[in-house]
């Protein structure tokens, strides 16, 4: 009989992969297409799948130190910690858009501005053949789903809300829904020429929201105040069983984040995006209207004006 590889798998490990393709969607968008024979393993959940790419160094050779890339190490994070900073290549974190197995390929969505970041830098810059570390889910791994933050549980009536860093995750579930589910979808982008092509269910309302000279997240707050008015009934039936009591989160030096499990209730909520406009949103919906804080996912995905902390 043949040998059942009974290994321990890490459910989060370095891919060494390269570009295949690059892809400007829009102003504000580009896709690039990883390309590697190891991405045969990479998760496949979907939805928002979160990921790590890490960005090469001009100071080093190959552009990596070695944080066990080339040993599919489940402790990655610690070997780069014990580098010399120098050396530790910096990473940004992103959402899976698109992971084919079979084809071996990886679609990731940069969002890039006039000042861009070290990532969205790279972005522009990168061309086929480009080598560059990801690190993501293994779906020989019994806990491959980690890094999702969408658990609905039994809700039909959802609502769905972020800025441009969330398009690719809201994109992901979206695309995860049947024709049954309920849903309203605010999207807050720099240009209305920034309204990428989303494939949603029937049931899904979508509404893209241009920025332009307005202040981030100031479009966001407003369509969703004007939605839970609309929606109060729904609103008032996914009620917190008694007074609830918000922490206050210091945005500029605590991460805001919170994705309760699966349960069961009629309404769901999952927001993200800048921290400081997913704040407000969570407390309207968890202060202001009441609703259960258990039937919120909030992100915060990235800070106005500060770098993604590594540490």
């Amino acid at each position: 009989m043949p040998r059942l590889d009974t290994a321990v798998r890490p459910a989060y490990r370095p891919y060494a992969v390269s570009v295949g393709a690059v892809r400007r969607l829009s102003p504000h968008f580009i896709r690039v297409t990883f390309v590697g024979d190891d991405l045969v393993h990479f998760g496949t959940a979907g939805l928002d799948q979160r990921i790590k790419v890490v960005l090469p160094l001009a100071n080093l050779v190959g552009g990596y130190a070695d944080f066990g890339q080339d040993e599919e190490a489940g402790d990655w994070y610690d070997r780069w910690r014990g580098l010399p900073e120098s050396e530790r290549n910096p990473f940004r974190t992103y959402t899976v858009r698109r992971i084919d197995p079979v084809a071996r390929e990886l679609d990731v969505d940069f969002v890039t501005h006039r000042d861009p970041g070290p990532a969205g830098a790279w972005a522009e810059a990168a061309t086929v053949g480009d080598r560059v570390i990801v690190v993501g889910p293994d779906e020989r791994s019994a806990q491959s789903r980690i890094g999702l933050d969408w658990h609905p549980g039994t809700a039909r009536r959802l609502l769905l809300v972020g800025d441009e860093t969330a398009v690719p995750a809201i994109s992901g579930i979206l695309a995860s829904l049947d024709a049954r589910s309920d849903a309203d979808v605010f999207v807050e982008v720099p240009t209305a020429l920034d309204a990428v092509e989303i494939a949603a269910p029937a049931g899904a309302r979508v509404r893209w929201l241009a920025r332009g000279d307005a202040d981030h997240g100031t479009q966001l707050i407003s369509a969703v105040a004007a939605s839970t008015t609309e929606n109060r009934a729904v609103l008032e039936r996914a009620a917190a069983p008694r007074e609830q009591h918000l922490e206050d989160v210091d945005v500029d030096r605590d991460l805001l984040w919170d994705s309760p499990a699966a349960g069961e209730g009629e309404f769901y909520a999952w927001i993200a995006g800048e921290a400081a406009t997913i704040k407000t949103l969570r407390r309207h919906l968890v202060s202001d209207c009441g609703v259960d804080r258990r039937r919120v996912a909030f992100m915060g995905y990235w800070r106005l004006g500060q770098a993604e902390r590594a540490e």
